[in-house]
């Protein structure tokens, strides 16, 4: 029976593109930024990993760490287990490893396989000839004008470009052993093959990247991403934060990472390599690329400076375009590795330099802030499986003496019960670049904090997720003009009778502290302002070709202070993806009506291959979209998406030369895919 439930649960996973803790993660990093990521490399992985599955009898922890639902206990208990009782006869092996489940298993299955391992040799023969070429082409537009595109007073639109945004990517891919590729992408209103951009597109990307040849286990030639230890000094690959996934608290994937997304920043671009064995690694990565940045004029020496660098990606305007690459970042560092059976020790090392200096507002938020030309950040990272339980933690410090601590336990207490512990401890005079750790600020700086999670199963089709985090910020932040503290509380019940039915419902209670402008004090006052949400979510599989869902989101803003807001939304969603069939379409119909921003909520999109969005709703109104998928052959694959919202208590959408006359905004979107 259990077989016929894993085998089932497959099926339905392979149908839905997402499931819905991914989306619940996808949401709380879009709440937390307030901007949408463009990098798609998360789903490019698991969609590699549906065409062309793992062997479990040779998979590597590096290759395994992509799929963001194992835990790293789980993935070191699977190497032990390997490792002991040698390579595996049957997917089914896997229930018999320690912390692995059920659910967990099920979902594993369309992305692995069982078969004999291949020599080096024949693995090498077939990375040139055995891999596919894809080539994917996106157009997408708002089909309203706004009034960056009009000309006023006689003068040429601040838009000079076309509202299109353009997408060219091409790939070869054999497994997850070589890949290399480019990209090319045009952002509405820029120009295209004319104006500052006459060479075309306005970013480019390439990158080359070959894994476990010899003794060589990385190579990345062009863009990559670099990932180091729990996030504290550099992290650019897609991470999660606090989600109801309670045991998702580890930063776990490659060092090095192709990178072959549409973001203009938050990547490197030069050579990285990795040497050794399981045993001892040695890695070093060395990078000098153009980053857009905003700049000024010391009035006293009259030399350059840089007040922030900008990751939108956006060169539009004629300020937009000045700002454009016009600074060099040259980057190095390296790690050492030493790893034995259920030990791993790490030593990380970074350095930055840019060609003029950076300095932040002077702002008292700002006053412990990194400025200057240079930056140089070293930390030791550690891991250790004993049991059911793994501990793990990263030590990091710069030259100015700031420290900073990040250190987590998972433990699997019974096969119905598991737990996560973190904490951090992060000086205020702390400094990173590009650091991305499990924290409640979006960058790992002055902070500590507690979190807790457990996950319990009492019976087969019940789930009970809860976390709890206390955090304080020992110094002035962005908006809170005093030291701060706060807190947050989530439980889920989610209900799984079969594999027909899901249903959660889940509340999040979150205290923290905010600047309050509309008063008559010549100062800001700062209060503790809570925000409750609760939401109910059902999906509901008709049939093997029609899946219906459904959600309720209700959110309490300042309940009882001084600007209480409160939002509601609600959906309904088709899915249609018929057996043996070439089409397959999903929609949606929404409504949305919040007091202010402060009450928005957000809502996981449907869209094309590779593609989602995670729109933030506030105000009155509707939404709805509509996606169609075809296989024109067995070469050609092409999507359609068409999506409106309409406000009803609006006359015009959006704000400065993103404004938009009228209550309603309409967006297509066009995609193509050839695989050869």
């Amino acid at each position: 029976m259990i077989w016929l439930w894993i085998a089932a649960c497959a099926v339905h996973l392979h149908a839905q593109e997402v499931s819905t803790t991914v989306e619940q993660q996808l949401e709380n990093l879009a709440e937390a930024t307030e901007t949408e990521t463009e990098d798609d490399s998360y789903f490019q992985q698991l969609m590699l990993y549906r065409k062309q599955p793992l062997n479990l009898n040779t998979c590597s922890e590096s290759e395994l760490q992509p799929i963001r639902f194992l835990t790293d206990l789980q993935i070191q208990n699977f190497l032990i287990y390997r490792k002991l009782l040698g390579p595996f006869i049957s997917f089914y092996e896997l229930q018999a490893i320690p912390a692995w489940d059920v659910e967990t298993i099920a979902r594993l299955k369309q992305f692995v396989y069982v078969g004999p391992s291949k020599s080096i040799a024949e693995n090498f023969g077939a990375r040139f000839n055995g891999g596919v070429n894809t080539v994917l082409m996106r157009v997408s537009q708002t089909i309203e004008e706004s009034k960056g595109y009009q000309p006023k007073d006689s003068l040429p639109p601040p838009y000079p470009g076309s509202p299109q945004r353009l997408y060219l990517r091409y790939k070869y891919v054999y497994k997850n052993l070589l890949q290399f590729g480019f990209l090319g992408e045009k952002d509405p209103g820029e120009q295209f093959f004319k104006g500052a951009q006459k060479n075309g597109f306005d970013f480019y990307s390439f990158h080359l990247f070959v894994r476990n040849l010899g003794v060589i286990r990385q190579l990345a030639i062009g863009d990559f991403s670099v990932n180091m230890g729990q996030g504290l000094l550099t992290y650019q690959s897609l991470a999660f934060r606090k989600s109801v996934d309670v045991m998702n608290i580890k930063r776990q994937t490659e060092l090095f990472r192709p990178y072959n997304s549409a973001g203009e920043s938050n990547f490197h671009r030069g050579v990285a390599i990795t040497l050794g064995s399981e045993k001892w690694r040695y890695s070093l990565f060395a990078s000098r690329q153009k980053v857009s940045s905003n700049q000024a004029v010391d009035s006293l020496d009259y030399e350059d400076y840089i007040t922030s660098i900008l990751n939108d990606g956006m060169h539009r305007t004629s300020s937009e375009v000045a700002d454009r690459y016009n600074t060099t970042q040259t980057a190095m560092g390296g790690r050492f590795q030493y790893k034995k059976e259920r030990l791993m020790l790490a030593l990380n090392a970074v350095h930055y330099q840019l060609d003029k200096p950076l300095r932040k507002d002077n702002e008292p938020y700002n006053y412990y802030t990194f400025s200057g030309q240079s930056y140089t950040g070293i930390s030791g990272e550690w891991g250790y499986t004993w049991r059911n339980m793994h501990w793990f933690g990263e030590l990091a410090t710069n030259p100015g003496g700031g420290m900073a601590l990040v250190s987590g336990l998972m433990a699997s207490l019974d096969p119905k019960v598991d737990i996560s512990l973190l904490m951090r401890h992060i000086d205020k005079n702390y400094h990173t670049l590009y650091g991305n750790a499990f924290t409640e600020s979006t960058t790992p700086i002055n902070e500590r904090g507690l979190y807790a999670g457990i996950s319990i199963r009492p019976a087969a089709a019940f789930r009970i997720d809860a976390y709890a985090d206390l955090y304080s910020f020992p110094w002035l932040r962005y908006g809170v003009d005093r030291p701060s503290k706060g807190s947050e509380y989530t439980v889920q019940l989610m209900w799984k009778p079969n594999t027909q039915v899901e249903l959660y419902s889940r509340f999040r209670n979150e205290t923290k502290a905010i600047n309050y402008s509309n008063t008559d004090l010549p100062y800001h006052e700062t209060e503790d302002v809570p925000r409750q949400n609760w939401r109910t979510n059902l999906t509901y599989v008709l049939s093997p070709s029609v899946t219906i869902k459904s959600r309720i989101d209700m959110i309490w803003y300042d309940y009882d202070g001084k600007e209480p807001s409160n939002g509601f939304t609600m959906f309904a969603d088709v899915f249609y993806k018929p057996k043996k069939q070439p089409m397959a379409f999903n929609c949606r119909l929404q409504y949305f009506e919040t007091d202010d921003y402060n009450s928005r909520l957000y809502a996981y999109e449907n869209d094309v291959l590779y593609s989602y969005s995670i729109p933030a709703f506030y105000d009155k109104g509707y939404r709805g979209y509509f996606n169609l998928n075809c296989d024109l052959n067995r070469h050609i694959t092409t999507w359609f998406r068409l999506a409106r919202s309409l406000y009803t208590d609006k006359t015009s959408i959006g704000s400065g030369y993103d404004e938009i006359p009228g209550n309603h905004k309409t967006d297509y979107k066009v995609q193509v895919m050839i695989t050869l």
